[in-house]
């Protein structure tokens, strides 16, 4: 008696699990996705997007002097920090052979000293051109058309905070493959700037598509269907919200131009636990600005 007592509780609590468990799923799947509940208005504006590439300030010009022969220093006629043009006498050799600059600049290093004698083949100074300045940065093969000598660039260097115009002065004709990977290196001329120093870390950033006047959202509020369309919410002529497909054209990571599906000063409506921007690429070189 006890045993059918026993199995018939054990079955009256199995299928109140059941039921408790059915309440629950059912709880989970009906319930709202995500009231749409926020609002935005379309507005016209402009939207501007970018090739970023970073590099490290260089000098064009450079110039290590070398010891061709074995020779001994007769008179040494520069030091350490003297600025020189081309052409003028560095030091003199006891044969009486001048060592002459060969470009224009600031004379960086020297490792010589009157009366010493040096192998041939020892670097004996450096002169550097600290007056044009340029920026080595590496080109992925599939952002290489958007580069041409004479473009113009924004340059930013992080250290002084300052931003500063260059053009592309050389692309390389040949390319590097590293780990798989293919880039080519561009030289970019900067403007002059005292407080530019060689090494320093630089952003260099090229136009890729610019629009005006265009009908623009927030990216976050434009969500996508299964078939990655993108759709807004709309307000109907009942007050209810309706999907509407749009098409979008470029973005700059924040803001997206919308082609066609609504007007500035639209309405679009949103809420934060279902909006979305997958399906948007930048579109822009290095990792995209």
């Amino acid at each position: 008696m006890k045993s059918k007592k026993k199995s018939r509780t054990k079955k009256y609590i199995l299928i109140f699990a059941v039921i408790v468990a059915l309440l629950v799923i059912a709880f989970i799947v009906l319930q709202p996705k995500g009231t749409v509940n926020e609002s935005v208005e379309a507005k016209t504006g402009d939207i501007s997007t970018y090739y970023s590439f970073s590099g490290n300030v260089e000098a064009k010009n450079r110039q290590t002097v070398m010891s061709e022969k074995v020779m001994q220093i007769s008179d040494l006629n520069v030091e350490v920090g003297d600025s020189v043009k081309e052409g003028d006498v560095l030091f003199t050799t006891t044969t009486d052979d001048e060592i002459k600059a060969e470009i224009d600049g600031e004379v960086s290093e020297i490792n010589i000293e009157e009366n010493a004698q040096v192998m041939a083949g020892i670097a004996l100074m450096k002169i550097v051109d600290y007056n044009n300045l340029e920026i080595n940065v590496k080109v992925d093969e599939y952002d290489l058309s958007a580069l041409e000598v004479g473009k113009e660039a924004t340059v930013y260097i992080g250290a002084i905070d300052k931003e500063m115009n260059g053009t592309v002065d050389s692309i390389a004709k040949e390319g590097q493959v590293v780990n798989g990977v293919t880039f080519f290196l561009a030289a970019i001329n900067l403007e002059k700037d005292e407080n530019v120093k060689v090494g320093m870390s630089a952003e260099v950033k090229f136009l890729s598509a610019s629009v005006t006047s265009a009908v623009t959202l927030p990216m976050s509020v434009i969500q996508f269907d299964a078939n990655n369309q993108p759709f807004v919410y709309l307000e109907a002529d009942n007050g209810k919200t309706v999907a509407t497909d749009i098409t979008t054209g470029i973005n700059d990571g924040t803001t997206v131009e919308v082609l066609s599906g609504i007007n500035s000063g639209d309405m679009v409506y949103y809420s934060e636990k279902s909006s979305s921007s997958i399906g948007f690429g930048m579109g822009s070189g290095n990792g995209g600005a």
